[in-house]
């Protein structure tokens, strides 16, 4: 993955070694294309990055499994919402919020990643674990 700059200032240089990957690519049977940094530096790639920091917290599994419940009762709900139902006060509060998060790194919930996290985002209990 180049930025488009380095592309289009290098593009005479790079042709034939593209060209040559290319057919290697076909002769292997693989597919090759030629993309630029902005085919994954969007959203998505925004909010993973933002998840990060909230993987690899640990929370009590009672409390993880007691929001799983209710949400899957309910189907759906927007963050705050979970938020304000299950972590009350101000210390509670952040715990919440790194909670949740947590749970969406962790991939027990889920949400549309091509929007901005926010609080109004709209989280469900994931459909693969």
């Amino acid at each position: 993955m180049k930025p488009r700059e380095e592309i289009q200032k290098h593009w005479s240089e790079m042709k034939p070694k593209f060209k040559a990957a290319l057919r290697y690519a076909r002769e292997q049977g693989w597919d090759f294309r030629v993309h630029d940094e902005s085919r994954i530096r969007d959203q998505v790639f925004e909010n993973i990055m933002f998840l990060r920091r909230y993987k690899r917290m640990q929370f009590p599994p009672e409390e993880t499994q007691w929001i799983l419940a209710n949400l899957r009762d309910m189907g759906q709900a927007p963050f705050q919402y979970l938020l304000g139902r299950h972590f009350n006060g101000r210390e509670d509060t952040a715990v919440g919020v790194s909670h949740l998060w947590h749970m969406l790194a962790q991939g027990l919930v889920e949400c549309d990643m091509t929007l901005p996290l926010r609080n109004d985002t709209v989280l469900w209990v994931s459909h693969h674990g």
